[in-house]
């Protein structure tokens, strides 16, 4: 009964694990979507040298750029050349093209508000002339984010839900094969603690085991796909592994500590006549 009760508890923990994969996929799917936005900050024609550095120094302290890139006049050029396949210095007798820096920003500051914020604090600088990137694309990617989430939460919950129906119902049928006993224990005068404490140890002991199962498991399966397949499913950070860890190992020992009391409470209640119509 026991090794069937933790190999139930160990797969709807795993499920669970699985949910919180899920989740971490997803967020780190879209925070590299979200990190992808390049703005584009142009200087003004009589920028020198000295502002160049200057501005790359700004960029790379603030909390906002993931990375940037400088572009000189010369190669944007260049790339213009290489893309239009025209070259406007040729009839305008001087290069109109001024130098620029590429930008990338976090994920948190990729939605429209803090960059419109990112764009005024750079426009504010004597020698940036613009600062450009695609807004209309990067609200309607906020919004598709935003409406994608709340169908992942909404799943989410309602496979969490499923999955703690399944423990409970697996701890309170472990529990009802001891319904007689709970009772014979009230009828000698055993209180109702005394006959909860040892049910409720073996049963959060059954729930820790069959976390801790679950999570080699899930391990075991990460490695294999990322290994064989090439997948890596969420990045591997203590943050991201302390929270799967986490919500399993607590879920497991939650749940069956709930279920426990619940059952057992309802088996002291009962009377002994009761016992046999159920």
């Amino acid at each position: 009964m026991y090794l069937t009760t933790t190999i139930s508890v160990a797969m709807v923990l795993f499920l669970i694990g699985l949910e919180c994969v899920l989740l971490l996929s997803t967020r780190s799917l879209i925070d590299t979507v979200k990190e992808n936005t390049t703005v584009e900050i142009l200087l003004k024609q009589n920028a020198d040298t000295a502002t160049f550095s200057r501005l790359q120094k700004l960029l790379t302290a603030s909390s906002y750029c993931k990375d940037c890139r400088f572009v000189s006049a010369d190669e944007a050029l260049e790339e213009h050349i290489r893309y239009l396949g025209e070259d406007p210095s040729k009839f305008l007798g001087y290069n109109p093209l001024s130098a620029s820096f590429e930008m990338h920003v976090n994920a948190p500051y990729a939605n429209p508000d803090s960059l419109v914020f990112i764009e005024a604090k750079l426009m504010s600088l004597p020698y940036v002339d613009k600062v450009l990137y695609q807004k209309d694309l990067l609200s309607v990617l906020n919004r598709n984010i935003n409406k994608l989430s709340i169908v992942l939460l909404v799943v989410a919950g309602m496979l969490l839900l499923i999955s703690l129906v399944l423990i409970g119902n697996t701890i309170r049928l472990q529990i009802y094969s001891k319904r007689f006993i709970i009772n014979t224990m009230t009828l000698v005068g055993a209180t109702a603690w005394m006959i909860k404490a040892p049910i409720l140890r073996k049963n959060m002991g059954i729930g820790l085991i069959a976390a801790l199962l679950a999570l080699a498991v899930m391990a075991g399966a990460i490695f294999y796909i990322q290994h064989h397949f090439g997948v890596l499913l969420f990045a591997p950070t203590r943050e991201n592994i302390a929270f799967v860890a986490g919500v399993v190992v607590i879920t497991g020992l939650l749940i069956t500590l709930f279920a426990s009391l619940f059952a057992t409470g309802r088996y002291i209640r009962m009377k002994t006549d009761t016992m046999y119509e159920i």
